[in-house]
């Protein structure tokens, strides 16, 4: 395998998230430590024991044609308008569509869709169920969405991993170039679920945080007095390229995605393992070729829950050690699930990018147990050379991507 099949660039970044309606706008807040999270104003958020979330900055119906918008899922929408931004920020690279593919993945899919549609269906009989419930539940409907817009044939793809599934999705698109099976690869996480049951089922669990008098201080990861996540809607999308292909076209790249590990616990169903995760760690930086001590910045799962953090925590410093400067922007953005690890790939690309790093908010005291160097007050400037992304999620699935400077 030549040097030029195994180098894969990042040339495309798009997003639509609760900072904002596009990439320069997520990042802006990010780095300006805004919240995302706000309560949930609409009358059945009324008897729930969890009333926050983290919900669009900017409406998809407001970029897209009406009549489509229609025919889509609100995870199908958003992941089409990061699409879209990602795509156009790559040039629109003209690529044989039989070189094109997608990878979107998403935790749960077109949930609204289903449950909403069963609430028709219940209430109004079968007439009135819409004829376009299938395609806008399916949980393949965002990566199709893309691959029609965009007349990939080189296949379209939907991992489906909980929480670690935009991670995988890039991944995946990692692999699909090194495999030669693609030149360009459109990959990303989406994921839109902010209804009742979904909000009901992880009070329940108690894994969502229930400070409802303040939401914005709500996701407070490594913080000691941590309650829970908060759960959050959005989507983010890279155009990957074989190094060769971008440099053909002359096209600008923002990093260079150097390894991918992905991994499952095979240990419980909802409590994660530090064994998988670290063994995650350690597949991306030897696919990177990488030594711990190379990365100069993590990008942390860190969910805001008492023991995952902790799990995190402890992981990264064996994986990695306690050098790196580490950052959770989930403070910010809430849990987006699906699209967490796209989420986490975009401010890791942008880190090494731009040389710095967004600092975890609502962190007043470190939890002891904790032994990270935490980013934390005002964002931390210098170069980064290499940052390392986690992903993780119910089930098992460890997700961690390693990018680096495009040389």
């Amino acid at each position: 395998m030549s040097a030029d099949s195994k180098d894969v660039v990042v040339t495309g970044l798009g997003a639509t998230t609760p900072l904002g309606g596009d990439v320069a706008s997520t990042w802006s807040a990010l780095l300006a430590g805004r919240s995302g999270i706000g309560a949930i104003e609409e009358e059945w958020a009324a008897a729930l024991p969890v009333r926050i979330a983290g919900r669009l900055a900017v409406e998809p119906t407001e970029v897209l044609d009406r009549v489509q918008a229609r025919r889509m899922d609100r995870c199908e929408q958003i992941a089409l308008v990061a699409a879209r931004e990602a795509w156009a920020d790559a040039g629109r690279p003209d690529v044989d569509p039989e070189r094109l593919a997608v990878v979107i993945g998403t935790g749960t899919g077109g949930a609204l869709t289903l449950l909403g549609q069963d609430d028709v269906l219940e209430a109004s009989g079968v007439r009135k169920v819409s004829p376009h419930t299938v395609p806008m539940l399916m949980a393949n409907g965002p990566a199709a969405w893309v691959s029609i817009e965009l007349g990939a044939r080189g296949g379209a793809h939907t991992p489906v991993s909980a929480c670690a599934s935009g991670a995988e999705a890039i991944a995946m698109g990692l692999d699909l170039i090194r495999l030669g099976r693609a030149d360009v690869v459109v990959a990303g996480g989406t994921e839109a679920c902010v209804h009742p049951l979904p909000l009901a089922g992880f009070a329940q669990a108690r894994a969502h945080s229930t400070r409802n008098d303040d939401p914005q201080r709500a996701s407070r990861p490594f913080d000691v007095d941590r309650d829970g996540f908060v759960i959050g809607e959005g989507s983010v999308v890279v155009v990957l390229e074989r190094a060769g292909f971008a440099a053909a076209r002359a096209a600008r790249r923002h990093a260079r995605l150097a390894g991918a590990g992905v991994t499952s616990d095979a240990h419980h169903i909802t409590a994660a393992h530090p064994e998988g995760q670290v063994r995650a760690m350690r597949k991306a930086l030897a696919e990177a070729g990488l030594s711990p001590l190379a990365i100069d910045h993590v990008h942390a799962h860190a969910t805001s829950t008492p023991k995952g953090d902790l799990v995190e925590a402890e992981s990264v410093a064996e994986a990695i050690g306690l050098h790196p400067a580490v950052t959770a922007t989930k403070s910010m953005t809430g849990h987006l699930f699906g699209a967490a690890g796209a989420m986490g790939a975009l401010a890791s690309i942008l880190a090494v990018r731009e040389g710095v790093i967004p600092a975890t908010q609502n962190l007043d005291t470190l939890d002891p147990a904790v032994k990270l160097d935490v980013v934390t007050g005002r964002p931390r400037y210098g170069a980064v050379t290499a940052a390392l992304t986690n992903s993780f999620g119910f089930g098992g699935h460890n997700a961690s991507l390693v990018f680096t400077a495009a040389s």
